[in-house]
């Protein structure tokens, strides 16, 4: 996925980092001292996943991991997503979730925004209406995660 009228090296840039992120996937497996669990599934194209966060005295996230098995799509945006969010506040957290979605929504002002780091990635996604679901399927975890923590 590339970013609307991205050039051809960036596109093929983009298309790179996703495929790195769905290969070699940060932060996969199970983290044993996990304040909250949450499993998420996508009956449409049969994406599952859990997502595991610790968090820290201040309500951020100390560490995260996910399980899961699906598309590239999401099994991509669960590794930078934990990547992304792992020591961050709940305020930062928050924040980078509201433009994720604007991006996804096709805000090309937001799929430029290096605050978003290797997310923006995924900001072809928003060319391809399908394929929007798997990209929120692991944020929708992470806003049941953060809900679940009372």
């Amino acid at each position: 996925m590339s970013p609307p009228d991205a050039s051809p090296t960036l596109a093929a840039l983009y298309q790179s980092l996703i495929l790195e992120h769905y290969r070699r996937p940060r932060n996969q497996g199970v983290l044993d001292d996990a304040d909250v669990s949450v499993t998420m599934k996508n009956p449409l194209c049969g994406d599952e996943l859990v997502l595991q966060l610790a968090f820290d005295d201040a309500g951020g996230v100390r560490a995260a991991r996910f399980r899961g098995q699906g598309c590239s799509i999401s099994l991509a945006t669960a590794s930078m997503m934990t990547e992304y969010i792992t020591g961050k506040s709940r305020d930062e957290i928050d924040s980078a979730a509201r433009r994720f979605a604007q991006m996804l929504a096709g805000d090309a002002e937001v799929a430029a925004d290096p605050a978003l780091g290797d997310l923006r990635a995924l900001s072809g996604v928003a060319k391809v209406p399908a394929r929007i679901r798997c990209a929120q399927l692991p944020w929708e975890a992470l806003e049941r995660a953060f809900a679940g923590r009372g």
